[in-house]
């Protein structure tokens, strides 16, 4: 194969984002000290993940439902405290029927939530942990606790979670079981994750738009060696004029 050609992406037949993620099984590959790590942004074509200030109006409907559909496969989703704030996290799933999906996968109905906050500065306000139903881990270099939340709350502590994610990573395994997580940013969790090379993979969905903003975060916050990671193409689909791409990560620690 000629590595300069160029080939149009044209998949046939069509297919819903559940029939693309039902062959997925996040949790069978998960590494033996670690879960199976999937990161899943979206950004516009100028490397913007936020207009406004907020990632949710960038995406389209093929966006959301391929969302809703990666959080029915993994056993828990990962977020920074700023991007759960500034995007209201609530329940993670609010569609019955996804949670039924879940349960014939023999996951539990709805996935773990797990936000990591290094100086435990999420809002105890935010509709998550508000919700009686939403079981949450909270990964801190805190050692205060949160008041007033309705949610099942535990906590992950660590002293290096800035600067190291990979003993928080291990206990999510061990102590809590969670083979798969799905990272839905920051663009600094996005870039700590990567950074401890506990990226497995990379969903990135590109909506048709220009930001025209010079200034704002890519899906990746600048990586402290300046190091470059080589991805691997397994997707590359297209809904309406927004673009799916699925990349393996290349380095990965076990």
């Amino acid at each position: 194969m000629d590595p300069s050609a160029l080939h149009p992406l044209m998949p046939a037949p069509a297919l819903t984002a559940d029939d693309l993620v039902s062959e997925l099984d996040f949790s069978a590959w998960a590494p033996p000290h670690r879960p199976y790590v999937v990161v899943n942004m979206v950004s516009t074509v100028d490397g913007r993940v936020t207009l406004d200030g907020r990632a949710g109006p960038i995406g389209n409907e093929a966006d959301a439902t391929l969302f809703d559909s990666l959080r029915t496969l993994t056993d828990a989703v990962m977020v920074g405290a700023r991007t759960a704030a500034i995007e209201g996290y609530h329940r993670l799933l609010t569609d019955p029927a996804r949670r039924a999906q879940r349960q014939t996968r023999g996951l539990k109905a709805d996935p773990v939530a797990v936000l990591v906050s290094a100086r435990l500065t999420v809002p105890a306000s935010l509709p998550l942990l508000q919700d009686p139903a939403s079981d949450v881990v909270i990964v801190t270099a805190s050692d205060q606790t949160l008041s007033g939340c309705e949610a099942s709350i535990d906590y992950v502590r660590h002293d290096d979670v800035i600067t190291d994610l990979r003993p928080a990573m291990r206990i999510l395994r061990e102590t809590y079981g969670i083979r798969s997580v799905l990272c839905e940013g920051g663009p600094s969790l996005n870039a700590a994750l990567l950074r401890d090379l506990l990226v497995d993979e990379l969903f990135l969905s590109i909506a048709a738009k220009l930001s025209g903003e010079t200034i704002g975060p890519g899906i990746v916050a600048p990586l402290p060696r300046g190091d470059t990671t080589d991805l691997q193409l397994l997707w590359a689909l297209q809904a309406g004029h927004d673009l799916f791409l699925r990349y393996a990560i290349c380095s990965t620690a076990a």
